[in-house]
């Protein structure tokens, strides 16, 4: 058993690989575009069905300064009902959606999948990196990521009932902590993992779900502890919706730049999101003022 040893000094340098692409400290914030081809999804405007739209997509992201795409082909969100679909349909989405963004572009490609079928197709398609945002709920995702000597982002999930937001933090890190541990158990190269806090997931914990995504934003810092770059995803998410007042998630373009741009302050090597050009531009007068 390789001990990871996740708990380190705040100023350890953090290093990994998301596919081809290094991430971490003192390397530019990385950008990662979702493209949806879930019909179920919450921001119906990712949502792309056609291959040539998926390909022009994909190239217009790269273009404006994407350095990975993120496909996912069914809804997570777990505020959202009926989008469970069967893993064979789940499969064929990924598979031609990856296929359709590597006909138009060289950028390594993220699944967004936590099943098994799925993840077998994205593989065959070219898919370098595996967002699982079930936090490993499927102990053969791991294996498959080991066997294929892929990269893997790890989410905060199941945190448990709560006392109150401040407790979310103190969860999430021996939750990540064991995570990890357990993927390098198993085969995964320690240098390949990145981690994301899963705002927006935390829907079960007797606390009012927006103040716990605050209060895991706040204190990204402390996630540098476990020795791994760290990911955020919360463009045009329902806690925006909150505090702007904004139902709608088109509507929240504004409120998602202004929280990835305090998420890069705050320590977020990679941002995934829906808005490839806003965000970074947003991220680049972040990154002038942040310290690690």
């Amino acid at each position: 058993m390789i001990q990871v040893g996740c708990m380190v000094n705040y100023m350890e340098k953090l290093f990994s690989w998301l596919g081809r692409v290094e991430v971490g400290d003192g390397l530019p914030t990385r950008i990662m575009g979702v493209i949806n081809v879930s019909p179920e999804s919450f921001y119906k405007e990712s949502v792309k069905i056609k291959y040539e739209e998926i390909a022009e997509t994909a190239l217009y992201m790269e273009k404006v300064g994407a350095d990975i795409i993120d496909v996912g082909a069914m809804s997570t969100a777990p505020y959202l009902r009926d989008t469970l679909i069967s893993e064979e349909e789940e499969a064929e989405r990924l598979r031609y959606a990856i296929e359709a963004v590597k006909s138009s572009t060289r950028l390594p490609v993220s699944a967004d999948t936590h099943r098994p079928k799925p993840l077998i197709e994205a593989i065959k398609a070219g898919a370098e990196i595996v967002n699982d945002v079930s936090g490993l709920s499927n102990p053969i995702i791991v294996d498959m990521v080991s066997e294929h000597d892929l990269s893997l982002i790890i989410c905060a999930r199941r945190l448990g009932i709560l006392r109150n937001p401040r407790e979310a933090i103190h969860k999430a890190l021996p939750i990540l902590e064991n995570l990890i541990q357990y993927a390098v158990d198993h085969g995964v190269k320690l240098e390949k993992i990145v981690i994301d806090p899963a705002i927006g997931f935390h829907r079960d914990t007797g606390i009012e779900w927006w103040k716990i995504d605050i209060e895991l934003i706040r204190n990204l810092r402390e996630f540098r502890r476990l020795g791994r770059p760290i990911m955020v995803g919360v463009s045009r998410k329902s806690f925006i919706g909150v505090l702007t007042n904004r139902e709608k998630p088109e509507d929240r373009l504004f409120g998602s730049i202004a929280i990835e741009a305090l998420s890069v302050y705050l320590g977020a090597h990679v941002v995934r999101t829906h808005n490839v050009k806003e965000t970074l531009d947003a991220v680049k007068v972040a990154e002038a003022l942040k310290k690690v």
